[in-house]
């Protein structure tokens, strides 16, 4: 029972986050007026992660680059296109929430943990999060001055001011730390880095939760039963977005000809989402947080499940290959 706890500990402080912020957002509402405490939290959660990105592992993926140029592209361009048509549907906040969802980019901790769980190419994800990461000071404002201009008052010089004091400084100056240095120290302190960012993220949670309440409150009060069937139409669609964006990633590493390894990497790292810097966005925004937060449970727990039925299928290959050599000994 502990064991599944400690292994899990994060998925139940996320519930439990979400809970909390929902539950009891009419006393915790003034912490939604604390930007420079939220902008503070997202810059140390991007760079005790980006310390922990190994230059030489991001390297190894120039040897091939058409899958990370894949997964890259993937991230960028197909997710939100595969987005678009969703607002077809759904309440303009809520498309709003959904695609900011889609515009963000890769997630700095769970890409590359998934992919080396599934026994994928870690250093295509880690590459990929790199660019998506360090390219969303241009992707994001584009976008949303492009399918959300009137849904938000955000300019788009703040939007790329915020990105590139969020994003892009702090991995900058994690990355110059690593080669000052500090790489041995960051690689010892890992896990230590790691759960700071994790507990960074579930504080990010508590603020989309406590802004997720107010507008459910609102839209429970205008009617109810529509806004139950919105959030459904929601949860399907935030499913399909991600699950389509992660089997056009694999099958379309598998048309360039790309390893297992390679293909497992490319639906993994090209399909995943960051929480931190798009609960950040959608807050600054205006649209509905909900869509971020939902994207990014349903990530987690979808991609569980993927990279252990794919961590158990290599397994079972590599065995195979043992017994089928031993006999023929």
């Amino acid at each position: 029972m502990g064991a599944r706890l400690k292994s899990h500990w994060f998925l139940i402080s996320l519930v439990l986050i979400i809970a909390i912020g929902f539950f009891a957002s009419e006393s915790l509402t003034p912490l939604l007026e604390m930007t420079p405490l939220r902008s503070a939290i997202v810059f140390a959660v991007m760079g005790s992660m980006g310390i922990t990105l190994p230059a030489h592992s991001v390297r190894q993926s120039f040897h091939k680059p058409l899958p990370t140029l894949l997964a890259i592209a993937i991230n960028v361009v197909v997710v939100p296109l595969l987005c678009w048509p969703m607002r077809a549907y759904l309440p303009a906040p809520i498309f709003g929430g959904l695609f900011i969802a889609s515009l963000v980019p890769c997630t700095l901790a769970s890409a590359a943990v998934w992919t080396r769980k599934a026994d994928g190419n870690e250093s295509i994800a880690l590459m990929t999060t790199v660019v998506t990461n360090l390219a969303c000071i241009a992707v994001v404002p584009i976008g949303v001055t492009l399918v959300l201009a009137k849904t938000t008052e955000l300019s788009v010089t703040d939007q790329v001011w915020n990105l590139t004091l969020l994003v892009v400084i702090p991995i900058v100056l994690a990355q110059t730390m690593r080669m000052a240095g500090l790489a041995e120290w960051a690689d010892r302190q890992k896990l230590r880095l790691s759960f700071f960012a994790q507990l960074g993220i579930l504080s990010m949670v508590g603020f989309g939760s406590i802004a997720s309440a107010m507008v459910v409150r609102e839209a429970m009060q205008e009617n109810a039963s529509r806004f139950g069937i919105q959030i459904g139409q929601l949860l399907v669609s935030v499913t399909t977005l991600h699950v389509a964006a992660l089997v056009f990633g694999v099958f379309a590493a598998r048309m360039v000809r790309a390893d297992r390894e390679s293909q497992i990497a490319v639906g993994i790292s090209g399909s995943q989402k960051t929480l931190t810097i798009g609960l950040q966005i959608a807050i600054d925004c205006g649209v509905s947080v909900i869509p971020m937060l939902m994207y990014h449970f349903t990530q987690l727990v979808i991609d569980t499940v993927i990279a252990s039925h794919w961590s158990h299928a290599s397994k079972s290959k590599t065995n195979s290959s043992e017994e089928t050599s031993s006999r023929s000994l």
